[in-house]
């Protein structure tokens, strides 16, 4: 039975509202900046302080998990892709590891449901919970027992993160298959049409699409019944990866640590967490918004506004860390611009 979440406390509104005030009385006109200090605000109310530091250890941390559903075509790649993009996360040759790399950003991968018969490395497999997921079109991604476990080490690995150090997180993800099940979460919590959900994912193409909403289809038929049980919702229509994520959005609030979200998987994860855990919403940030149709929705219903928009659909926590620099850059504007008194300008001045 997975331990139930503790109260979230909000991020410190006096503390933004200080935030707000220093903005005012730095060296430029009011809300210049715009967005840049709504994201300033939200830093310094998460850490508590204004004005507030810079970030030292950002870390992305990448679930893996293959997905049962692939089977029916949903994907332009087969699933054994999942563990050579595991190995590639490794080796540092994947676009996640030169994106953050760029962002000042270190990245690690779990393997959490990959399906093979044994993971990369002890460190890499130290939390996985099982191989693959049941095909959720026609059957449970997981049993009840195995979706405790994943919520549980997702957390876990969330506390392992926050206690090495880590003072901003990033979830990414890798699996073929799971934007089906990202979709599915998405549709069975915003009531949204099959249709209006689904997107092309890897790339598929017409016939490809018409399977993959099939797909999602009859596991929103199979879910009918637990929509308002998010721990069900994960066990029916999830997967072990996706489940790990939720847990580790959810931990990361409870233990007070921002998170910017990346594209429709780990949306969909957070959309759960947010059940799991009301109020965690208020530490994350959305990276970016995804072309997939499906993100906008979990957007729309988190009430988060994307930092970037760029027309990205990789996953791995990509559009996350392509904003990091973003969220940077608006801690050093509030952090370090003079204000008028310390310039010896007057904020009357024509």
């Amino acid at each position: 039975m997975t331990e139930p979440f503790d109260a979230v406390t909000p991020p410190d509104a006096e503390v933004a509202a200080a935030a707000r005030d220093r903005q005012g009385r730095l060296t430029k006109p009011p809300q210049s900046l715009g967005r840049l200090e709504d994201l300033a605000a939200w830093v310094a109310s998460c850490q508590g302080a204004c004005p507030p530091r810079q970030f030292v250890r950002p870390r992305v941390v990448v679930f893996a998990g293959d997905h049962g559903v692939t089977e029916a075509g949903v994907s332009a790649y087969p699933s054994a892709v999942t563990g050579q993009m595991v190995a590639n996360f490794d080796a540092g040759g994947a676009a996640i590891n030169v994106l953050a790399e760029v962002a000042g950003a270190s990245v690690r991968v779990v393997d959490i449901a990959v399906d093979c018969d044994a993971p990369l490395s002890p460190a890499i497999g130290a939390h996985k919970v099982r191989r693959g997921a049941g095909n959720i079109a026609v059957a449970d991604a997981l049993s009840a027992e195995e979706t405790d476990a994943a919520v549980a080490a997702g957390r876990r690995i969330a506390d392992e993160e926050v206690d090495a150090g880590a003072d901003l997180l990033i979830a990414g993800d890798m699996g073929i298959g799971n934007t089906t099940a990202a979709t599915a979460l998405i549709a069975a919590l915003t009531g949204a049409e099959p249709v209006v959900a689904v997107g092309r994912g890897t790339g598929i193409d017409d016939l490809g699409w018409m399977r993959k909403t099939s797909a999602v289809r009859d596991a929103l038929y199979r879910a009918r019944a637990v929509t308002e049980d998010p721990l069900s919702l994960l066990r029916v229509c999830g997967g072990a990866d996706v489940a790990a994520m939720a847990g580790f959005c959810a931990q990361a609030a409870l233990r007070r640590t921002p998170v910017l979200l990346d594209g429709v998987v780990v949306t969909a994860a957070a959309l759960v967490a947010e059940r799991l855990a009301p109020g965690a919403r208020a530490w994350w940030q959305a990276g970016h918004r995804s072309t997939e149709p499906a993100h906008t929705l979990a957007l729309s219903a988190l009430e988060l506004d994307p930092i970037v928009d760029l027309r990205m659909r990789l996953g791995e926590g990509t559009g996350a860390v392509v904003a990091l620099p973003i969220v940077r850059a608006a801690v050093a504007a509030l952090a370090s611009m003079a204000t008028f008194d310390e310039a010896g300008i007057s904020e009357n001045t024509p």
